[in-house]
């Protein structure tokens, strides 16, 4: 069983407390991070390798950044940026293989304000992302795309869709960018597990939002044909986000047999 997760931590240095134990109580195989906010070299590697993980990021100075961290071998990486985006200056996405499973780790554009630069930049970025997808699958290996997608699928996935129709998260646009990607034949984990029932990854810091639980789901895996076939379990950590200095994201996790 290889146990896979990933977690929005809304800036490493400030959270790693959090981070740390959360990784101690709940020992993922592999854990792929967002919003680092941290440049290279302030990625804190002795503290991860203490908590007994191997590392690899892509950092940016006060702003995105992602990881992917593994307690069960060294990440090789594979890609640094999504391929065929050379002129994005944002780190937003790392690829690694890990026990021959290909796991990409990517925090998409937020988009705000739509329309806009902004929202323009979200949907050509989601567009590269999308032709990289469907080269992935023809590789045929098992694989899988998880991270903050910053979008929410469907109107069963946000509290009170309806004040969210003019916001990058849930403008149409982005949602059928999304399922383009679906389907190419990509399966949304935490969906294809629990079809019907209420689920969130992300609620704001404001209004009391984890507390009404007034949340968003936009943290998701979408898992290759071979992974989707191993997909045993799946869930939220959401007792993270009840945590003192937290992200304002919970960690999602899935659980895959052994091939």
């Amino acid at each position: 069983m290889m146990k896979i997760a990933t977690y929005n931590v809304n800036g490493i240095t400030a959270r790693l407390p959090v981070l740390l134990r959360w990784l101690e109580e709940t020992a993922p195989d592999v854990a792929c991070l967002q919003e680092l906010k941290a440049p290279q070299e302030k990625f804190p590697l002795e503290a991860i390798e203490n908590a007994g993980y191997k590392a690899i990021w892509h950092g940016q100075k006060s702003w995105n950044g992602v990881a992917i961290l593994s307690r069960i071998g060294e990440p090789t990486e594979r890609h640094r940026g999504v391929p065929d985006n050379d002129e994005d200056e944002q780190s937003r996405y790392i690829e690694a293989e890990i026990n021959d499973v290909i796991v990409g780790c990517l925090y998409l554009p937020n988009g705000n304000p739509a329309p806009g630069p902004k929202f323009d930049y979200k949907l050509r970025w989601m567009d590269i992302f999308t032709r990289h997808a469907a080269a992935l699958l023809k590789e045929e290996k098992p694989a899988l795309l998880t991270g903050d997608y910053n979008v929410i699928p469907t109107e069963k996935d946000v509290y009170k869709p309806e004040r969210w129709v003019e916001d990058a998260l849930f403008r149409p646009e982005s949602r059928e960018a999304f399922h383009k990607i679906l389907e190419q034949g990509w399966t949304d984990a935490l969906r294809k597990l629990n079809p019907d029932d209420t689920i969130y990854t992300y609620w704001d810091y404001f209004r009391n939002a984890f507390g009404r639980n007034a949340g968003l789901r936009i943290d998701h895996f979408l898992l290759s044909p071979p992974l989707k076939k191993r997909l045993t379990a799946g869930g939220v950590d959401k007792q993270v986000r009840g945590w003192e200095k937290t992200s304002d994201h919970a960690p999602v996790w899935i659980e895959l047999a052994d091939k």
